[in-house]
């Protein structure tokens, strides 16, 4: 082989090893709200996609891992001072790194373990229990203590039971949760873990969020339907 042959050669080879790396980045999410509302099931369905009827309430703090890999080499990403811009992530694994507060008030001192260092904190309630969106306020009034740069996002869950409630019912509960979602600036998806509803959508819509890039997975707003409301938030 040639000099110039054996320089090509060594160079297309060096360009394959660069593009078969793998950039690593882990993202915190933190899942915080009242006692059986469906946290752990979520977090469990998203990481092993199993769902169990079970009921194990969570002791303390539960934490698992999720590795996913975006294949795409470019994604657009729109700055908040309108310039546009080309990011590559083209074979980067994200792991989401999801930390899940048990309820009860007892593990409120472990607020601090699970909204340290997060990039997003979902906080979640029970669209079937209103006493559980009322609670929000105070979740988020903590949370915003340990953690003031975390993305808000406000998760209804148990959506399949929400969608046997009247008409009425379910007006005034996703008026009040849009009022929340607007005053956190948070988005506001309604999801349902047993029937797999919207569960796969709320971290890619984290990861959209988490690196300002555009996301296009069509919004949801009407009342009765599982909404998916996160742009302009």
């Amino acid at each position: 082989m040639s000099a110039i042959g054996g320089k090509v050669g060594a160079s297309a080879q060096g360009q394959k090893a660069a593009t078969d790396e793998k950039n690593s980045v882990v993202l915190k999410v933190g899942m915080v709200g009242d006692s059986q509302i469906g946290k752990t099931s979520l977090m469990v369905k998203y990481v092993e996609g199993s769902y169990d009827e079970d009921y194990i309430q969570t002791l303390g703090v539960n934490f698992m891992e999720k590795t996913v890999t975006i294949r795409s080499s470019l994604l657009s990403a729109q700055h908040a001072d309108g310039v546009g811009a080309q990011i590559s992530i083209r074979n980067t694994e994200i792991t989401f790194s999801i930390w899940d507060l048990g309820g009860q008030r007892e593990f409120v001192s472990m607020l601090p373990l699970v909204c340290n260092d997060a990039v997003a904190i979902l906080f979640m309630f029970d669209l079937s229990r209103k006493s559980t969106l009322n609670s929000i306020k105070e979740w988020y009034r903590q949370a915003r203590g340990f953690n003031k740069t975390a993305i808000p996002f406000l998760v209804g869950t148990k959506y399949d039971h929400f969608s046997t409630f009247s008409q009425d019912e379910q007006e005034e509960i996703t008026r009040q949760a849009k009022r929340f979602s607007k005053a956190m600036k948070a988005p506001l998806i309604f999801c349902s873990t047993s029937h797999s509803i919207n569960v796969q959508k709320i971290f890619k819509i984290v990861l959209s969020k988490a690196f300002d890039l555009k996301c296009t997975i069509p919004e949801i707003t009407d009342v009765g339907e599982p909404l998916l409301i996160y742009l302009d938030v």
